[in-house]
C-alpha cells in the first residue's frame, strides 16, 4: 500500500468517527442497505480524497456541504474535487447541511433516484459489454 493511501485510511476510519449531525442523520438512513439493498461506505478513501458517503454498485458520492464549502477558495477546491472523482467514473451529488435538516425526506427521494438510475445503467453496460 502506498503511503498515500494509508495516510487517507487512517484519516477516513478517524473521520468515521468524528461525522458531523447532518452526516449523521444522513448515515441513519444511508446504511445497511436501506437504499435498493445497495451498500454505502461512509468516510471512504478514493485516491487523493475522502468521500462523506461512497455506493460503489452505483458509482455514486454523497458530499455533505456545511458552511465552510460556501467561500470561493473552497467552492474552486470542490470543484476539483469534483472533476477528479468524475474523471474516475464516479457521479457526486452534493447535499447542504440545512437540507438534511430541514428536507431530509427529498433529499432521500434525490438519493434513490440517482442510486436506481446509476445502478441501472451500470448494470446494462456490464450485460452489453462485448466478450473477449
Amino acid at each position: 500500500m502506498r503511503d498515500d493511501r494509508k495516510v487517507s485510511g487512517a484519516r477516513a476510519k478517524t473521520m468515521r468517527q468524528e461525522l458531523t449531525n447532518a452526516e449523521t442523520i444522513l448515515w441513519s438512513r444511508l446504511r445497511r442497505g436501506q437504499i435498493h439493498g445497495l451498500r454505502f461506505r461512509r468516510q471512504h478513501p478514493i485516491g487523493p480524497f475522502i468521500a462523506d458517503f461512497a455506493c460503489w454498485e452505483a458509482r455514486l458520492i454523497i458530499e455533505v456541504d456545511g458552511p465552510s464549502h460556501v467561500s470561493d477558495e473552497s467552492a474552486d477546491k470542490d470543484a476539483k474535487r469534483t472533476e477528479y472523482l468524475k474523471q474516475a467514473g464516479w457521479e457526486v451529488l452534493r447535499v447542504w447541511n440545512n437540507e438534511a435538516y430541514n428536507n431530509l425526506a427529498g433529499v432521500m427521494q434525490t438519493i434513490e433516484t440517482r442510486v436506481w438510475e446509476n445502478f441501472q445503467y451500470i448494470q446494462k453496460a456490464i450485460k452489453n459489454e462485448p466478450e473477449l
